[in-house]
């Protein structure tokens, strides 16, 4: 039986990927929304799988969770869409797995995958407390345990 290794990916190379492909099909996404697809991504992989797709670390920011890496990077588009092209290898197995996080979230108001994000209970409300957390990190094990 051959074991298969577990690819592991930055959350910038994740980000490049949905990037392009929203921007290739016409659907762009803001630095917001792309936020939310690595939480969601994050989550995901997570529950489903029982590790990380990312070892980038999540923080609670006023506007939900953030990848900061991934957020300055795209920062200079502020609320517009970022529409770039970029080529970055993804195995089938997740490529299959992202593309319907990111069909899926990516026509959602921004603000509202904010509201998903912030609801009480779920894990990003347990660390940003009112903004006591603000900037702190969000453990991988309460986003998988709460959402």
């Amino acid at each position: 039986m051959v074991e298969r290794m577990e690819r592991r990916y930055s959350a910038l190379d994740i980000a490049k990927y949905v990037i392009n492909k929203c921007t290739v099909e016409d659907s762009p996404i803001s630095n917001l929304q792309l936020q939310k697809i690595l939480y969601f991504l994050q989550r995901k992989y997570l529950v489903d799988k029982g590790r990380p797709l990312f070892d980038d670390e999540i923080q609670a920011w006023q506007f939900g969770p953030v990848v900061p890496e991934t957020y300055y990077q795209y920062c200079g588009f502020g609320s517009m869409a970022i529409t770039m092209n970029y080529a970055i290898d993804i195995n089938e197995d997740d490529s299959s797995i992202i593309d319907t996080i990111a069909e899926e979230k990516r026509c959602r108001n921004p603000w509202d995958l904010v509201e998903e994000t912030h609801s009480e209970g779920k894990a990003w409300a347990a660390i940003y407390r009112n903004g006591l957390g603000n900037h702190k990190t969000i453990p991988v094990e309460l986003i998988r345990t709460k959402g």
